[in-house]
Formats: structure tokens, C-alpha cells, sequence
């Protein structure tokens, strides 16, 4: 009787195909069987690879090019990404923060002496000369063209920007209350004296303190732009350092195998990543070095010429109003005693010229800063002792003699005199030191021009020069 074969193949369903038992089919494959290890993660694969590929030396040289390209490119790309940040910085220094801080000093500037020639046009009465009336008009001018250069540059809704807004709107109040005074006092009356000393208290008390508000705040925009154009690029540094120990490890690692002095490809990286950092080191160092320059011997320097000249401005706006008011207004005294309010006012701003003098005076590292510094000090020590003088002949009762004292003409030797020694050398050193700021900014700024650039392409030669090295000595394993 002939033997029936076995079925190789699954027992068949009641429906005379063969049952499913699951595999490489359509259908769903079958749970894993109880006590079988899960299947691993792509990442545990490739370490395993990894570690693998590092028992023989051609995956370990593999290994060791992938990561020197790496450190290579990142110490590029860090060093392009600190350099531009400290070049931006040091961009807005030289062409944003700094001018703008001068556009505010000359906005407070330009308002305060518009306030003082004004007082003085007033106590001329109807003999004010026509180089008073310009020089007010220009003030004024000069103040809201100001304003609009930077209401341009200030960010919307920001601080700044509130602050040129009020000023906006509190000059042309100011000018018709000058007005008023005028058209008041040419024909006698006694309200101009009033409207006056209303105008100088809206300079005083509203317009000049949110100028110097403004001016604060230009200032700290600087000071933060300086700060981030100063500190070193460590970062980029640091992996510098890393990259050309890690080009020389693979250099002597190669040399002790083969013996071979020179792998040109590596030879190559390290001589580009060692030019990037030395670029990088001197680069930042000369700049840094400018920079403070222009701190040191330019902002600084203008930084106290203009509260000094801003003191003398004020000094000659209160000893103006001295006569104007004839004691209406004054002060009472820590000791209970009474002191005529613009004189008082006078005395504390030639102490705050004198002072601003004489640090400008240590801050002037040339002769050329230095003569304008010292005229301006010689003016004002005239203008204190003409300005007692005055003082004595309106106590007196003198006020025609006093009044020749401060606005009288040349040959009546008037404290005017001084005040436009003082105020024309202290512009003359301003623009001095300007123009020292300007120059010595302006090396810190060329001293990392093309550094992003061209650190992020050595970096790239560097790293296919690493890769080329390796590839070498791959090409001799096949």
C-alpha cells in the first residue's frame, strides 16, 4: 500500500486552504515570542557600527578626520559669529550711539543758549542788537532740527522717543512766551519781566531736564554698544586652542605609525586654523585697543566739555535773569538767610564749570585738546571777577552800571566777553575731541574688517584640508 507523503506546509483550513501562520507575507507578523530580546534603537546600531569601525585603524581614521573637520568648522563659525557681533557693535559706536549722544548734548545746548541770548536780548530792551535776535533764531532752529534727526533714529513707543515728543511740544510754547516778553518789554511794560521768568522756568524746570534726560539715555546706548564691542571672543578662542591640539595629536599619532614627517592635507589645516587665531587674537586686541582710545581720550573728554559748556550756558542764562528779576525771586538758605534765586543758581554753575574745566583739562592728551581748555579757564576766572563787580554796583543800587557790566559794550569790559571766550574754546575743544573720538573709533572698527569673513573661509579650507590629509592615508589601506 503506497505511503501517503507530510505535509510540509500548514494544516488546512476548513475551507481547503492552507491556515496563516504569519512570516514575510502580507499579513501581520507575529509578536515576538516571549523572552526574545526588543529589537535596538537606530542610535545603539550605530554606536555598535561605530565601535566596530574603531578596531581597525582605517575606521579609526575615519573617526578622526569627521571630527577634526568638526572642530575646524565650529571654531570658524563661533569665531565669525563673535566677530560680527563685536564689529555691529562697534559700527553702531562709531555711527549710531555716539552721534546720536552728540545730537542730544547739542539738542540741551542749543536750548539752553537760546534761553540765555534771549535773556540778554531782553535786558537790551529795544536796543537788542541783531546778532542776539540771530543767534536766538538759530538756537531754536538749530534744537528742532535736532529733534527730528533723532525722533528718526529712536525706536517708537521707546523712552527716547516720549521724551522728543514732549519737547516737541513744549518749544513752540516756549518761543511765544519769549514773544510775549518781548512785545511786553519793547513797549514798557513791566509783564515782560513776568512772561520772562515764566519762559526760564519752562526751560528750566520741563525742557532742559528731559534734554538732559534724553541725553542720559544716548549715553547709555552707548556705553552698552562699547560694551558689547569690547570683550574678548574666548569662545572662538578656546575652540582654536582645541582644534590646532586636536591637529597636532592626529600630526604625531600619523608620524609615530608611518613615520612620515609631513601629512601635507593636516600641514595645511593647522597653518589655516593657526592664521585664523592669530588674525582673531591681534585683530580684537587692536581693536580693543581703539576703542578704548576713543573712550578714554574721545567720550570721556566730551562728556565733561559738554557739562561744561551746558554750566556755562546756565550760568550766563542766571546771571541774566539776576537783573531781570531785581530779587522777585529768591532762595532761603540752609542758615534761614534769603539769597537772590539766579544769583545762587550762578554761583553753583561756575562752581560745576570750574570743576568740568579742570578734569577736562586732565582728560586733554595733547596740546591741541589742552589750549582751548585753558583759554576757557583763563575766561571764566575774568568773568567771576567782573561778575562781582556787577553784583556790587546793582546791590549798590547801580543798576545802570551793573547792566553795563554784563551786556555793556567792549569798552565797559561786560562778563559777555568772558562768557563767548569760554563758550567759543570750550566748542573748539569739543570739535577736537570729536574728531580724536572719530579717528581712533574708527582704527577699532578697521581692525576687524573682513575677520567674520575670512576666518569662516580659512575655516573651510582648513577642514577639506584635515579631509584630505586622512584621505591620504585611507587611499594606502585599499
Amino acid at each position: 500500500m503506497p505511503s501517503v507523503p507530510a505535509q510540509s506546509g500548514p494544516p488546512p483550513s476548513p475551507d481547503g486552504f492552507p491556515a496563516y501562520r504569519g512570516g514575510s507575507g502580507a499579513g501581520p507578523s507575529a509578536p515576538p515570542a516571549p523572552g526574545a530580546a526588543p529589537r535596538r534603537t537606530a542610535w545603539a546600531e550605530g554606536v555598535d557600527r561605530l565601535r566596530a569601525a574603531a578596531t581597525t585603524e582605517p575606521g579609526r581614521l575615519r573617526i578622526i578626520g569627521a571630527v577634526l573637520a568638526l572642530l575646524v568648522v565650529a571654531f570658524g563659525a563661533v569665531t565669525a559669529w563673535q566677530m560680527t557681533e563685536r564689529s555691529a557693535a562697534a559700527d553702531n559706536v562709531l555711527h549710531s550711539s555716539q552721534p546720536l549722544s552728540a545730537s542730544a548734548a547739542d539738542i540741551y545746548r542749543s536750548l539752553a543758549d537760546a534761553n540765555t541770548a534771549a535773556s540778554s536780548g531782553f535786558l537790551a530792551g529795544g536796543q537788542e542788537s541783531q546778532e542776539t535776535r540771530e543767534r536766538y533764531e538759530e538756537d531754536i532752529r538749530t534744537a528742532a532740527a535736532k529733534l527730528i534727526t533723532a525722533a528718526n533714529s529712536s525706536e517708537p513707543g521707546s523712552p527716547a522717543a516720549k521724551t522728543i515728543s514732549q519737547l516737541n511740544e513744549l518749544l513752540p510754547k516756549y518761543k511765544g512766551l519769549i514773544e510775549r516778553a518781548r512785545a511786553n518789554n519793547r513797549q514798557g511794560y513791566p509783564l515782560g519781566g513776568a512772561y520772562l521768568r515764566y519762559a526760564n522756568d519752562t526751560m528750566q524746570r520741563e525742557m532742559l531736564p528731559k534734554a538732559e534726560r534724553l541725553y542720559k539715555n544716548e549715553n547709555q546706548r552707548l556705553n552698552a554698544d562699547y560694551a558689547d564691542a569690547k570683550p574678548y571672543p574666548w569662545a572662538a578662542i578656546a575652540l582654536g586652542l582645541v582644534a590646532l591640539g586636536a591637529l597636532a595629536w592626529a600630526q604625531r599619532r600619523n608620524y609615530l605609525r608611518t613615520n612620515r614627517v609631513l601629512n601635507q592635507g593636516m600641514a595645511a589645516a593647522t597653518t589655516a586654523c593657526l592664521a585664523v587665531l592669530l588674525w582673531l587674537t591681534a585683530g580684537h586686541t587692536f581693536a580693543r585697543s581703539g576703542l578704548d582710545e576713543s573712550y578714554d581720550h574721545g567720550v570721556r573728554s566730551l562728556n565733561v566739555l559738554h557739562d561744561a559748556q551746558i554750566a556755562s550756558l546756565k550760568a550766563r542764562g542766571n546771571e541774566n535773569l539776576t537783573l531781570v528779576s531785581r530779587g522777585a525771586e529768591t532762595k532761603t538758605l540752609p542758615d534761614r538767610t534769603t539769597e537772590d534765586l539766579y544769583d545762587y543758581n550762578f554761583d553753583q554753575d561756575m562752581k560745576a564749570l570750574t570743576q568740568g574745566l579742570a578734569v577736562a583739562a586732565g582728560l586733554a592728551d595733547d596740546n591741541a585738546g589742552e589750549k582751548p581748555v585753558r583759554a576757557a579757564t583763563a575766561g571764566m576766572e575774568v568773568w567771576k571777577q567782573r561778575h562781582a563787580e556787577a553784583r556790587r554796583a546793582d546791590n549798590d543800587g547801580e543798576y545802570q552800571l551793573a547792566l553795563d557790566r554784563v551786556i555793556g559794550s567792549p569798552d565797559k569790559k561786560p562778563t559777555g566777553e568772558c562768557f563767548d571766550v569760554v563758550d567759543k574754546n570750550l566748542g573748539i575743544a569739543l570739535t577736537h575731541e570729536q574728531n580724536e573720538f572719530r579717528q581712533a573709533a574708527d582704527d577699532g572698527l578697521g581692525a576687524m574688517a573682513g575677520l567674520p569673513v575670512g576666518a569662516a573661509v580659512l575655516a573651510v579650507l582648513a577642514a577639506a584640508g584635515a579631509v584630505l590629509g586622512i584621505g591620504r592615508r585611507l587611499s594606502e589601506y585599499r
